[in-house]
């Protein structure tokens, strides 16, 4: 059961072609949804806190204006954006009794949040890279990963994250879309949105589905493919604390990695089932609000440079 009104509901159906949609998200009751939104508000500020915190000892600490660091800064300026694409929506759609979110609203956050998402898979890659590189080519790492080459990946990462969805959302987004547009999400998500339209088009859902997995698909092989090479190049280390060394430096990286890739490999690799949508918000809270969380706790936690920076930018 919903807390939405029904003359809302009422209102969408009355109407052949829509021009707002209804965002479920968590229903609930009233006692319910206060909580979530308490709940969901410390996370939201943790997040910003954290992902902050990690900026400003990049910025500060002359020791981490290296690439490695300065691509961790990177990712947290993008984590805090991600999780801006959905949460402030979400928290006040715990508060409302309608729910609504307009036309160009839906479509903007479909579009940030998978740019975004994109974005992310682009420097989880670029950040394994770096890692191959200090690991397996430790004596010409300062010479191969100059500052220039860091610069360039940081703003391909940025170009091909936003603009790899560009043209099929505004595709979708052309279309005329019709019934009681309630999307059981809690937020504009591609599946309940090209259910919504008023007559299906086979040829771009086929487009949409197919573009959709390769900026998560290809640097997620790239992303193994530099990491079996680093673990070849670390089992012929010959002492056992220089191979704890080599592999503490990618740790952080592949703990992050994981989180990702693998709450989003349990909700497009599970098989379908009648708690399909349920099952779907759950992991997609978890990959877009809490690992971006996390990943300040586990960058902090697993790095003593970046503990030693962030407890001189607190005592500030």
């Amino acid at each position: 059961m919903g807390i939405y009104p029904e003359k809302n509901m009422d209102t969408f159906n009355n109407s052949s072609i829509i021009t707002g949609f209804i965002l479920l998200g968590f229903p609930c009751p009233r006692e319910g949804q206060i909580l979530l939104f308490v709940l969901f508000s410390a996370v939201y500020l943790l997040t910003l806190i954290g992902n902050g915190s990690i900026i400003c000892a990049v910025c500060w600490d002359q020791s981490l204006h290296t690439p490695m660091y300065i691509l961790l800064a990177n990712f947290s300026f993008l984590e805090i954006w991600y999780v801006t694409s959905t949460v402030p929506n979400m928290l006040a759609n715990f508060l409302s009794d309608k729910q609504l979110i307009s036309f160009s609203g839906c479509f903007l956050q479909f579009y940030f949040f998978f740019s975004l998402g994109s974005t992310e898979c682009f420097f989880l890659a670029v950040m394994a890279f770096d890692r191959y590189l200090a690991i397996c080519w430790p004596l010409h790492y300062p010479t191969l990963m100059t500052g220039r080459l860091c610069a360039n990946l940081i703003t391909s990462c940025w170009v091909l994250g936003f603009l790899w969805f560009l043209i099929p959302i505004f595709i979708i987004s052309q279309m005329s879309f019709c019934g009681s547009g309630i999307i059981d999400h809690f937020l504009c998500d591609p599946g309940p949105l090209l259910a919504l339209t008023c007559e299906k088009a086979p040829v771009m859902e086929l487009v949409f589905s197919t573009l959709s997995p390769v900026p998560l698909i290809v640097p997620f092989l790239f992303i193994m493919g530099s990491y079996v090479l680093v673990l070849r190049a670390v089992l012929k280390v010959p002492s056992a604390a220089g191979r704890k060394k080599a592999f503490s430096t990618c740790g952080s990286h592949l703990a992050v990695v994981s989180l990702f890739y693998g709450s989003v490999l349990v909700m497009y690799g599970s098989p379908t089932s009648e708690h399909e949508a349920g099952m779907q918000k759950i992991v997609t809270l978890f990959y877009s609000a809490v690992t971006p969380l996390l990943n300040p706790v586990i960058y902090s936690l697993r790095n003593k440079d970046m503990k030693k920076a962030l407890q001189k930018f607190l005592r500030l």
